[in-house]
This record gives structure tokens, sequence and C-alpha cells, in this order.
């Protein structure tokens, strides 16, 4: 049975919200210090330590409204290149992203932590501007049961009402949700429809499939957001592209592994070998570490061929690994810094997850984590190794009932045990929140061009874009 549960005020229970061991943590001061810097001092920073950089545009993008996108995470790579360059790499950009539940209290005397400012600073403000009078509000989700109440627990206290939270998944015969003359409707107890005039949306799993992309019931993030790059790797890519032209002159740049889009299963093996036979193969519309294949050997491209897809059309990027094994591309190779090495002298590969929200000074951050791979960083692979267990760090487990679990054990926190594991410092954690800005923007402005002035959706234009008919046969209007 999906959960279905009324959440009621003065219902937050910080247990419940945060990973046992993310509860009790204590924030390390350089990351408590990185959310305490005004824009002002990070333009400063950032342009003293990147002289080139245009210093009116980047206050520019600091302070970037948008208009679709309005809480995102970015997954980063903290890399270097044989000449020593270090850099974050941008790896995907993801729309109604995780991250409270692992990240340390800001303000010890605020329990809700970033459930309240999220909902406090981004989503009632939009809900005030776009949502109508009338109607019931609900949270949605398809996993991450532990955000999602956490969000509706602060929600239904900051507006003192009820808020539902309803489980929606797409393999769900009878949901007790529906559309019905674009509004989302809920079914109660009793088995009445209620409208609904405001949605906080934790559908991640191809949620253009039952949420319209036209729709009277306000949505936070709305769906145009996860098909222009959110939950979208093809779009998203050339998102990225079509940014970086833009703002060439202004010394910044989203950085990205060298990626080829709309790439059939047929031509994957041409690419691979293209990168000297290292490579990722993605399926662009899953997310949460499915569909994500790293391919470092004949053997591993020949599992990937055997394998059948519902989609028609591939993402094939350089692979990031060691500086033995790694993608050969036009800019060089790039390989992964790896974690601290830790007292049995192993080095992990660990990506970062900055999540951003919409706040009226701008895109801030709200919480950080790293996750780190299953095994150690090796510098030279046997032939038995499987790659994704080196350089696959996402937390996520779908379980053979189609529920979700995540492994914790990997969870690298922004505390003062395991931050200094990851062996970065405040300028890589500006540098990463610069490129998860860059992300979020390049998204949102891709979901202004795929909206008309009137408001709808361009599937002329999104067709062209992304020609794929399974997933054009999947987008509810």
């Amino acid at each position: 049975m999906p959960l279905y549960k009324k959440i009621q005020p003065n219902s937050f229970d910080a247990p419940k919200h945060w990973y046992a061991k993310a509860l009790n943590a204590t924030i390390h001061p350089t990351v408590s210090f990185f959310f305490s810097l005004d824009t002002d001092r990070i333009v400063n920073r950032y342009c003293h330590l990147h002289p080139i950089v245009d210093r009116d545009f980047l206050i520019k993008i600091l302070s970037y409204e948008p208009e679709y996108f309005f809480w995102s995470g970015a997954d980063l790579l903290n890399v270097t290149s044989a000449g020593g360059k270090r850099q974050m790499v941008l790896i995907e950009t993801n729309s109604c992203p995780s991250g409270q539940k692992s990240m340390p209290l800001r303000d010890d005397f605020q329990e809700m932590g970033g459930y309240k400012t999220l909902i406090e600073q981004t989503f009632l403000p939009q809900m005030r501007k776009k949502a109508p009078k009338e109607g019931v509000l609900a949270v949605l989700f398809d996993k991450n049961n532990v955000e999602s109440a956490g969000y509706a627990a602060s929600l239904a206290e900051l507006l003192n009402e009820t808020v539902y939270l309803i489980e929606f998944t797409h393999t769900d015969p009878d949901p007790p949700v529906r559309v019905q003359d674009e509004w989302i409707e809920i079914k109660d107890e009793n088995g009445d429809w209620l409208r609904v005039r405001a949605v906080y949306r934790y559908v991640t799993q191809k949620p253009w499939s039952r949420i319209p992309l036209h729709c009277k019931t306000f949505i936070f993030n709305p769906i145009v957001a996860c098909l222009a790059g959110g939950r979208n790797k093809m779009i998203a890519a050339k998102a990225y592209d079509f940014l970086n032209a833009e703002i060439e002159k202004s010394g910044l740049s989203i950085s990205i592994p060298e990626t080829i889009w709309n790439v059939s299963k047929e031509e994957v093996p041409l690419y691979v070998n293209k990168m000297g036979g290292q490579a990722v193969i993605k399926v662009p519309y899953s997310n949460a570490g499915q569909g994500v294949y790293t391919i470092v050997n004949q053997r591993e491209l020949d599992n990937f061929m055997s394998l059948s897809f519902d989609y028609e059309q591939f993402i094939v990027q350089s692979l990031i690994g060691n500086y033995q094994w790694t993608s050969k591309t036009s800019k060089g190779k790039l390989y992964h810094v790896g974690t601290v090495p830790d007292k049995k002298g192993n080095s992990y590969v660990a990506d970062i997850r900055m999540m951003l929200h919409a706040t009226e000074q701008g895109l801030k951050p709200i919480s950080i984590y790293a996750r780190k791979a299953a095994n150690p960083l090796v510098g030279q692979l046997e032939s038995s190794d499987n790659s994704w267990d080196i350089l696959g760090t996402n937390l996520s487990i779908k379980l053979p009932n189609g529920t979700w679990d995540s492994d914790t054990n990997r969870l690298i926190l922004m505390d003062r045990r395991d931050f200094n594991k990851l062996g970065i410092g405040l300028d890589d954690m500006l540098e990463g929140y610069l490129q998860t800005v860059l992300a979020t923007i390049a998204i949102d402005k891709m979901a202004q061009k795929l909206m008309n002035s009137e408001g709808r959706f361009r599937m002329d234009l999104f067709d062209s874009l992304n020609h794929d008919t399974a997933l054009l046969r999947e987008i509810m209007l």
C-alpha cells in the first residue's frame, strides 16, 4: 500500500527526518564559514583567484531569479590534471534533490534546519505568488520518505495547516492522486477527491509520466524543470553548452566531462573507442544511480551492449578514473583527487552534492554532503574488477520489490569528523557552488525556451532537441 498521511502542525520530529549519523553531528567550522559568506565576500574572493572573471557579471549570476527551477542539486567531482590543475567538474544536476537528511544543523537552536529554510524562503514565496487560494496542500513523493515527510511537517507548522503526504509512484495501478481539468486532486480517507492548490514535489522517477506540464495547481518544481535538464541529462548537456556560449566573454564556464549526445545504442562502441576504450554511458532520463554504466574494458562494453532499454538515445561521456586509466579527450586527461588516504593507505572516489534554493538574494546553498565509492581507487585495474564499484558513488539502492534504500556507510558528512577526509577547502566549495549556480541557470533558461509566451510547452522544439519516441510518449501535457 502506498504511504498516505495527514501531517498536522507541530508534528515535526527531528529523528524522523535525518540520518542517525547526521542527527547529532556538529558542522565543520570551514563549512559553517562557507555558509556565512555573503555575495560581496564570495565575489571578492573568487575574482581575486580568477582575475579574468567579469566581476559585475558574477554578481548578476549570483543574484539570478529563476522562473522555473527553484530548487536544485549538483553532483560534483574534485579532479585534477597531470599538470596539477585542480577543478570541480559537474557530473549532473537534479531537480527536487536530496540533501537535508544528510546535513548537520547550521544552528543548534533551529531544529527544522534546512527543511524550514527552504519552505520559508523559497516554496512559500513562490506559492503565494502563483498558487490559487482554494484547495489543500500536498507533498507528493516516490522515494525518500524521510525528507518528504520533513518538508511536509515544516510546511504544516509554518502555515498551521494540515498537509497531505502521499506516495505517488509510476507503478501504482490505483494511486490516490489524479489530474482533473488540469488540477491535481487527491483522494481522502472517505473516498472523496480534494482539489490541491499547491504541491511540494518529490516525485523524481519519470515525473512527466503522471504530473502534467500544464497545471492549475502550483507545482514546486514544475515538470518543465525536469524535462529541461533537471531529470533529463540529454537536454541538460545542451543547456550547459548553450549557456557556456552565452557567457564565454565573462571568464566563467560550466566544467563538464567531454559529452556526446543523441547517441544510438549501435553507435556507442564507436564513441567509447574514440575515448580510448574508457567512457561513461548514461540513459539520459534515469537518476539515483540507475542507468549509468562505467566502461573500462571490452567485457563491460559487451555487458552493456547485451542489455535492452526502453529508450532510443544515450549520452556518452569521458570517464574520469585514476591517472593510469582515464579517458583521452581533446582537453587531456583528468583523474580523481580522491579522499585523503585512510590508515590502510586506501583513497576513494567521492562526489559532492551541492544543493541550492532560490531566494530574494539569489541562488543560495542550503546543504552539502558527499558520497564515496564502495571500493578503493586503485592505480592499476585487474581484468576482473567492476569499475562501478570503484567509481559509482550514489547511495540509493533499488530493491527487488521496487522500493528504495540507502547505503549510509558511504555517506560523508560536512561535520568535524568526516569533512577532512575529502581533502577540500573553502575555495573548492566556492567553485562547486558557482558550478551549481551556473548549471541551475542553464537549465532554467532552457525551461524558459521550452515554454511559449502563453505558458504552453513547445513540444516541437523539445522534439527537435530530444527526439526519442519512447520519451515523447511518456510526457503528460
